[in-house]
């Protein structure tokens, strides 16, 4: 967008059926002057159409096509629905965001919270909004950046499903790869005042080329902000799914926001002014747990009030799933540590950061792993004896003893853990 407050009025630009109202209310969150867009195009700060002339032959053609051709539904949410389109000025793919309800002002204020917060945030692993406007039915939307690729959560599906090509792509240690990019997009946007109280496998995507990008920023939080946050908003989707226990991985966006089965415990309370960064990694945690052992850790809860009462008061046992899936090996110790750290219910008690966890992912892929119990103890052990062995090559033929020593240890250790 070249010019971010025009652009941004066009957003909240109302059609003439429109209720004076909603546009009044939309017009205050966004805090300027509404500008008018034409119905069905992307527009300019003067409000005039921009779709680019074809060229035929050596004359340029105005054909007053639409800019964007929706092709097909990609998901859809509380607050509307994403669809896949041709920019057909520039010749790619795009993802556009339709708001369900223009004529609901709380809403349109979210709708806007959400295009300002992805709007302030660019980064690698964060998708970029490239356009804003209404289309010719009155719906506002907002351009993105389609990521060709799925979504962790279809990839959880598939490894739990045992395909063969997804074990093969997606080693414990890709999968800590891939999460150290969420973490990373949530570094930049906690260090920017935004946290996104909605992390879940749903909406994080891999791209094509293995990009990792979080996406639906809609119910996310300035924690430093000083107005007003944007009005709940009933939780008709979640409440009209049939399934009790699919609502549990719905968003919602009323007096619990967020999804419960990645809530943390201030969120599961409902506690908006607890909500801060550590809220976000302690959901994130809940991610790679189950990206690990391919199971959620709340499984066994059905219903809204079981799984809130768990995640606020109930005993998480990380370890519990560390071999369940039969289509893989057992989930690296160290690995489940780091989860058991992220997932304790005082904030304190957690990592602190996205930086400092990404530093611990770091050290474990390095070999440089934190010591908690024999295994761990075992693994470090290992690796210094063979950094030793890499320093001093000669000096090493020296230690076979030592090597029987850390089989015997291993021995112990694994005698250890099967009793406990």
């Amino acid at each position: 967008m070249a010019d971010d407050e025009h652009a941004l009025a066009a957003t909240v630009a109302a059609g003439p059926a429109q209720d004076q109202t909603v546009r009044d209310e939309a017009n205050a969150a966004l805090g300027a002057n509404v500008t008018y867009a034409t119905p069905g195009r992307a527009t300019t700060g003067a409000g005039k159409a921009a779709v680019l002339p074809r060229v035929a032959g050596e004359a340029l053609v105005h054909d007053g096509r639409e800019r964007y051709a929706i092709k097909r539904v990609l998901g859809a949410g509380g607050m509307g629905e994403v669809a896949l389109a041709e920019d057909q000025d520039i010749g790619r793919s795009v993802a556009v965001k339709y708001l369900h309800a223009p004529s609901d002002g709380a809403l349109v204020a979210r709708f806007v919270e959400e295009i300002h917060t992805v709007g302030s945030l660019e980064h690698p692993n964060i998708v970029p909004i490239h356009d804003v406007g209404v289309d010719d039915q009155g719906r506002y939307f907002f351009v993105m950046k389609h990521v060709e690729g799925e979504t962790i959560e279809n990839v959880i599906e598939k490894l739990a499903a045992g395909d063969p090509a997804y074990h093969a792509r997606y080693t414990f240690t890709a999968r800590v790869e891939l999460f150290m990019g969420l973490l990373r997009a949530l570094q930049f946007a906690h260090a920017r005042g935004f946290v996104h109280r909605d992390i879940k496998p749903a909406n994080v995507m891999v791209g094509k080329f293995g990009e990792v990008v979080l996406m639906d920023w809609g119910v996310a939080k300035a924690t430093k902000s000083t107005s007003a946050p944007a009005p709940a908003m009933p939780d008709a989707l979640a409440e009209a799914l049939p399934n009790e226990r699919a609502r549990l991985f719905t968003t919602r966006t009323g007096s619990l926001i967020g999804t419960p089965a990645y809530m943390s415990p201030e969120q599961a309370r409902g506690d908006i002014e607890a909500i801060d960064e550590r809220s976000d990694l302690y959901s994130a945690c809940v991610l790679f747990h189950e990206l690990l052992t391919l199971h959620h850790y709340m499984e066994d809860r059905q219903t809204l009030a079981d799984m809130l009462q768990a995640i606020i008061a109930g005993n998480v046992n990380v370890v519990s799933f560390s071999n369940a899936n039969p289509a893989q090996g057992a989930v690296p110790a160290e690995l489940l540590y780091i989860c058991s750290r992220g997932l304790r219910k005082e904030p304190g008690e957690r990592f602190q950061s996205a930086a400092e966890m990404i530093d611990q992912l770091a050290a474990t892929l390095d070999g440089r792993v934190k010591v908690q119990c024999p295994v761990t103890l075992t693994k470090r052990m290992t690796r210094e004896l063979g950094r030793f062995v890499d320093r001093h090559p000669f000096l090493g033929v020296s230690f076979v003893g030592t090597g029987v020593l850390l089989l015997l240890w291993s021995a112990v250790s694994t005698v250890w853990l099967l009793a406990r």
